[in-house]
């Protein structure tokens, strides 16, 4: 959260214990700075109204993304209603916890000044996040750090290119979305390219350059030397067409039309090329799938690894488990270590390259940013990935869900989701529902 703009607001009267209250707010700044090392804060104290619109006004340049408010001891609803007409970013409402309960003085009475703080924000139609603690608890760290990473996954996505390689496929109609309707309600700016000029790119690189992005192919993928030359050739070129494109427009994410296109036209097959992406960062999806892409960047971001992009292809109701598989464009990191990423041939085309493997088992997050004529919704759930082999040609992972496998497989269908799903190492739920409420978007969880 390096280039997060985070401003810290203490609020505090001074009839209250301003000891105990100065000393959480020496804390509390050092637990934000460690959470975000460029956390803006006052020097002292804001004890007063006209303090903290004096601190307000001399930091209106910088434009925060989002504020931390704590009341570090009670404070009246002036206060907050200062700041909700101050700072147009998403606000975290911060209480503290009641330093000593001795039968003596109430020293800071927190808590009664996050209810009035809360009940103008909500007056005002502001949303805001809560939490509740002292800065030494591990709750209190964890909670702040989930909305801390909402908020900096939101100004991402306001950051954010996609790149868009041609058209979905016939009859993907899910794999659309309108690029104005995304940047406005999701952040991200759309940039279209079409298919053939990848092709045609792929064609004008040097000896030199396909021999560094074979070399460095074979570094990640095993099995290659199996291929022809004509075939290494093609692949190389697709991973050098592909990286100019990002370089030149910026992309942090691609959703690419494959099939039947490069089949067809140019004779290979795109999986591995775009798998060499994803592992770099710039999360690709295939089908030219615009919502599968934003749901991998999200994922990416916030689980700090590779996701997959797949359909739900299997259900076994005996082991509670969904199977989701893609015709070979996981990225390398995911391969069950056994195993490796392996190089194969497109199992309905048979042409390469494509990826080969099962995924390597551990907890994981599904998701999938989803769109019906109501608007804009998340799909969730947690689950493990179990150590099971490859499924199908192509890369799967077979999912043991948390909740019932044929209730979630029967729910998902009913309620008309994507096809496509996205699948991350860890467990990001916290953080998508967080996101999710900053976008204004429903989650659906299952």
């Amino acid at each position: 959260m390096k280039d997060l703009r985070l401003v810290f607001l203490p609020l505090a009267r001074t009839t209250f214990h301003m000891e105990s209250a100065a000393d959480y707010y020496e804390k509390s700044l050092a637990l934000l700075k460690e959470l975000v090392p460029g956390v803006t804060a006052p020097k002292e104290l804001l004890t007063s109204p006209e303090m903290l619109l004096d601190y307000l006004r001399n930091i209106q340049g910088t434009l925060p993304h989002g504020a931390v408010v704590q009341c570090t001891t009670f404070v009246d609803s002036v206060f907050m209603s200062h700041v909700a007409r101050k700072l147009n970013c998403p606000i975290i409402l911060w209480g503290v916890r009641e330093p000593v309960i001795d039968g003596g003085r109430l020293r800071l009475n927190s808590l009664t000044g996050v209810y009035a703080a809360g009940n103008i924000l909500v007056s005002l139609g502001r949303e805001f996040a809560y939490v509740f603690g002292a800065p030494g608890e591990a709750n209190l760290r964890n909670a702040l750090a989930v909305q801390l990473k909402a908020i900096d996954m939101q100004r991402k996505l306001k950051d954010l290119t996609i790149g868009v390689i041609g058209h979905f496929p016939p009859g993907f109609y899910f794999s659309n979305l309108e690029d104005v309707d995304v940047m406005g309600h999701i952040g991200p700016r759309v940039v279209r390219l079409e298919a053939r000029d990848i092709m045609k790119r792929a064609g004008l690189f040097q000896e030199e350059e396909v021999k560094k992005a074979l070399t460095e192919a074979k570094q990640m993928i095993t099995g290659l030397d199996a291929f022809d030359e004509t075939t290494l050739d093609k692949h190389a070129r697709l991973r050098l067409a592909y990286q100019q494109v990002v370089d030149e427009h910026g992309l942090g994410a691609l959703a690419t039309r494959c099939w039947p296109d490069f089949f067809v036209e140019y004779g290979a097959s795109v999986c591995a090329a775009i798998s060499g992406l994803t592992e770099k960062g710039i999360v690709s999806s295939c089908e030219a799938d615009i919502g599968g892409a934003i749901s991998m960047y999200m994922a990416r971001e916030l689980a700090g690894s590779a996701p997959y992009f797949g359909d739900p292809v299997s259900l076994d109701e005996d082991k509670n488990a969904i199977t989701f598989w893609h015709c070979g464009a996981g990225a390398c990191s995911l391969a069950h270590k056994d195993t490796g990423a392996r190089a194969g041939v497109h199992p309905n085309r048979k042409l390469g390259i494509t990826m080969e493997f099962g995924l390597k088992p551990g907890r994981v997050t599904v998701l999938r940013l989803g769109k019906t004529p109501k608007g804009y919704r998340m799909y969730l759930l947690g689950g493990e990935a179990l150590d099971e082999p490859q499924q199908f040609l192509g890369t799967s992972v077979v999912i043991k869900t948390d909740n019932k496998a044929g209730e979630i497989v029967a729910q998902s269908v009913e309620q008309g989701w994507e096809a496509h799903f996205v699948v991350v190492y860890g467990d990001i739920r916290a953080e998508i529902r967080a996101l999710c409420r900053l976008l204004n978007i429903p989650v659906v969880e299952f």
